[in-house]
């Protein structure tokens, strides 16, 4: 019980998360991709404290999938290649098991940070999840908001 309060009720499924009901609700296209195995990298995108975080982590429990986590405020290269790595010693290439890796402030990496992505995710290595308060648009590099 040395969990803040934050975490004891923060949803776990997709049926206890309350937004999104066009992505994650019963019809919702993300629910149905969950149930396929086929997960998209993707980039969350909104204001602080509006279940980013949580969407990340459910979609990695829904799938089954293991689940890494970065912040861009302290990580680097170096960190993302290690993740890269154990993703690619899983030996999973374009499988519905492939690792799901969560940026929190995708936003805050350097284009050359961002760049140490690409080859990861279009190998299919890995699924990428940034999460981001800021417009994607302009703040991730195109060749990464086009995979």
């Amino acid at each position: 019980m040395n969990e803040p309060l934050a975490e004891r009720v923060r949803p776990k499924t997709l049926e206890a998360y309350i937004s999104q009901h066009h992505l994650v609700g019963e019809g919702g296209s993300l629910t149905h991709q969950i149930k396929k195995g086929i997960i998209p990298s993707l980039i969350l995108w909104g204001p602080p404290g509006t279940g980013k975080t949580t969407l990340a982590l459910i979609i990695a429990n829904e799938s089954k999938r293991p689940f890494y986590t970065l912040s861009a405020i302290n990580s680097g290269v170096k960190d993302i290649r290690e993740v890269i790595e154990k993703a690619k010693e899983r030996g999973n290439l374009f499988s519905t098991k492939n690792p799901i890796l969560f940026i929190d402030e995708i936003h805050r990496f350097s284009k050359s940070q961002q760049d140490s992505l690409l080859g990861a995710v279009e190998k299919g290595w890995i699924t990428l999840i940034g999460a981001t308060t800021e417009n994607p648009s302009f703040e991730v590099i195109p060749a990464l908001l086009s995979r």
